[in-house]
């Protein structure tokens, strides 16, 4: 499987440009622009972790497979098809559930 042909193809049906790996890695000259830069910086928090932590304590989640699939993550045998990937990134990226 050629990794790079299927990124360029689905870079290209989401429409997402493309940028230069060396000039993204570029180190900025000066302490002028170092100070803008960190000037123009910000974080923004999500609230995943909360909801998580209260979808923890939800009596509908099934913790026997929840721990289930995390010993088979752990032993490095929990496996998922890469259509079945593909079909839930290429749906979060439409805006579905």
């Amino acid at each position: 499987m050629d990794i790079r042909t299927n990124l360029d193809g689905l870079t290209s049906l989401l429409g997402v440009g493309q940028t230069d790996p060396a000039s993204a890695q570029r180190p900025k000259s000066g302490a002028a622009s170092e100070l803008t830069s960190m000037a123009n910086d910000r974080a923004t928090l999500s609230s995943a972790g909360s909801e998580v932590a209260q979808t923890a304590t939800d009596p509908d989640v099934r913790m026997d497979k929840v721990a289930a699939i995390q010993a088979a993550l752990a032993a490095g045998t929990y496996n998922v098809t890469a259509s079945a990937v593909a079909s839930k990134v290429v749906d979060a990226m439409l805006g579905g559930n």
